[in-house]
């Protein structure tokens, strides 16, 4: 999940203010620039001249160019897991799951022209978005976890494997998550994608927080078919 706006929740002290302040900066450099003169053509030093930073500020924050597009925030993102887990034992995993998620969306309101233009040049770079797919998918696992450990069922690989010297493989974690879990983060990692989307095209309509809310009432009711609407097609 990605913030690109400095007005996200006021989780933090200055210094984490300031650190995804300057990140948002990277990003809209990036972006703007991507528009303006064509992927191919823009440069970690140009992005970082734009965003008024060095080139190794950049690297503090990205591994390489490509993956300022990328758009996935790796501290939003834990953030996200971080709260599913505190959340009060009352709420159901659903629940949990949208109010950490609505939390990281404050602000996209004021960022439709960013999301625009990261659409943009998403769908002119196939390699760009496959490599985004692929970001999200792992974030996705990583949110499945927590949420098995949410629902008392974590893995227990990936127990045994915090204390290893080499990471669990990927297939191994998979499989050793229940499919509850691996199955609410998808739903919920969907389900941000669509109300952002449907959102977008009309803005003049309702707000995000709104299309957001009545988006995981759907999904809290079992995506019963709207009044009026006909199952017989």
């Amino acid at each position: 999940m990605q913030n690109m706006n400095e007005g996200e929740p006021a989780t933090g002290g200055l210094r984490e203010r300031k650190k995804r302040a300057t990140r948002a900066a990277l990003v809209e450099a990036a972006l703007r620039l991507a528009i303006e003169h064509g992927l191919e053509n823009v440069t970690v030093d140009a992005i970082s001249t734009v965003a008024g930073v060095s080139p190794r500020t950049f690297f503090n924050y990205f591994d390489s160019r490509d993956e300022v597009f990328v758009m996935v925030d790796r501290e939003s993102n834990a953030r996200v897991r971080h709260a599913v887990l505190a959340a009060p034992p009352a709420l159901t995993p659903l629940e949990a799951l949208r109010d950490a998620m609505a939390a990281e969306l404050q602000g996209i309101e004021q960022q439709q022209e960013l999301w625009r233009l990261y659409s943009e040049v998403l769908g002119s770079s196939p390699h760009l978005l496959a490599r985004t797919i692929g970001t999200h998918l792992a974030d996705e696992l990583d949110l499945a976890e927590a949420l098995a450990e949410r629902v008392g069922a974590g893995s227990p690989l990936i127990a045994e494997d915090r204390t290893a010297s080499a990471p669990a493989e990927e297939a191994d974690r998979r499989r050793a998550l229940g499919l509850y879990p691996r199955l609410l983060a998808a739903v919920g990692t969907a389900a941000v994608r669509v109300a952002v989307e449907h959102w977008c095209v009309r803005q003049d309509e309702s707000a995000l927080a709104d299309v957001f809310r009545e988006t995981f009432e759907h999904l809290a009711a079992g995506l019963p078919a709207p009044f009026g609407v006909s199952a017989e097609r």
